[in-house]
């Protein structure tokens, strides 16, 4: 998820539904995860003009009744490199594509799997599908036109129209896909996506690994919840919302980095200190990811989001 939402300038950025297309973007290397199941990793910094607003890992599961897409990425120019590089290894048709939350980095690629395919299903929690009607598209068009200086534009917002909640399974030829949302997370419409046969998790930007995201949108006491629950899941493979794949480790280091977070904030909140007055101390405590990319960018914002949640429970 991007580092601010720098609503000042965005407000100063024309509707850009008209624009026309920007040139294509380079092709990502697809990596093979588990059986049928490839990610494209995107780049770890923020969206700029150099990676054209690619950041987070599209991928898909092949089934025997079509590929379903996950995650197809920040603008139609990403939604088609994430075709080209799917039909690389397989000609299937696309069957689903599924929306882990509401954050367009991750969304905004819908549109050019729908060119390709007009009547493919589009998944998402209801929250998010709710938001669209509030503008959510148009407000993700305009920041990414901004912050990669229109390598996105020709982008239209085509979002989900049909709902996953908590509990629901959708299976599509030889696979299941289990839909967990256990809350506010990272956002208030997260949904973990579980492929049981492959013990396999896309867990969205509730799973981390290797950078810090904003956090304003959701709940870090959610956050932790939500891990604490994959973790009770069988699993060998996570995919992340952004950085590497792994296993179950890489969802127990980025709950250790939250708990680090917001135990340090309830401490020194109950002590009296401001959140100003805490930054150094939060600094250090989460210091075993001061590598992590971003963390300089995020972490005051981090700790702020922290401080407010602890701040309203007081109340």
């Amino acid at each position: 998820m991007l580092a601010r939402l720098l609503l000042p300038l965005m407000l100063l950025v024309p509707a850009l539904a008209c624009a026309a297309k920007a040139p294509a973007i380079p092709d990502h290397q697809a990596v093979k995860v588990a059986d049928g199941v490839w990610v494209i990793h995107g780049p770890m910094e923020q969206p700029n003009a150099d990676n054209r607003g690619f950041m987070n890992n599209p991928a898909w599961v092949e089934t025997s009744a079509g590929v379903v897409i996950v995650d197809p990425g920040s603008s139609v120019q990403v939604g088609d490199m994430v075709l080209r590089m799917l039909r690389a290894h397989t000609d299937a048709p696309i069957a689903a594509v599924l929306n882990t939350h509401e954050h367009g980095d991750h969304w905004l690629g819908n549109q050019a799997i729908r060119d390709a395919y007009p009547e493919v299903p589009i998944y998402a929690h209801p929250n998010m599908i709710a938001k669209l009607d509030t503008g959510l598209g148009e407000t993700w068009i305009d920041l990414m036109h901004t912050l990669t200086n229109g390598a996105t534009d020709g982008t239209v917002p085509v979002g989900p129209t049909l709902p996953l909640d908590d509990g629901d399974v959708i299976a599509i030829g030889d696979r299941t896909f289990n839909i967990h949302h256990k809350g506010p997370a990272h956002t208030h419409s997260d949904i973990m996506i579980e492929v049981p046969e492959l013990k396999l998790l896309f867990g969205g930007d509730n799973v981390i690994n290797g950078r810090l995201v904003r956090l304003d949108d959701g709940q870090i006491a959610g956050s932790i919840g939500s891990l604490d629950y994959a973790l009770t899941l069988d699993l060998a493979v996570v995919v992340p919302g952004h950085g590497l794949t792994g296993g179950s480790e890489i969802v127990r280091e980025y709950r250790d980095y939250l708990d680090a977070l917001h135990s340090t904030v309830v401490r020194l909140f109950a002590e009296g200190q401001s959140d100003f007055e805490m930054k150094d101390a939060v600094v250090e405590a989460c210091a075993r990811w001061s590598k992590w990319a971003g963390f300089d960018d995020e972490i005051g914002r981090n700790l702020n989001r922290a401080y407010l949640e602890v701040e309203a429970a007081a109340f």
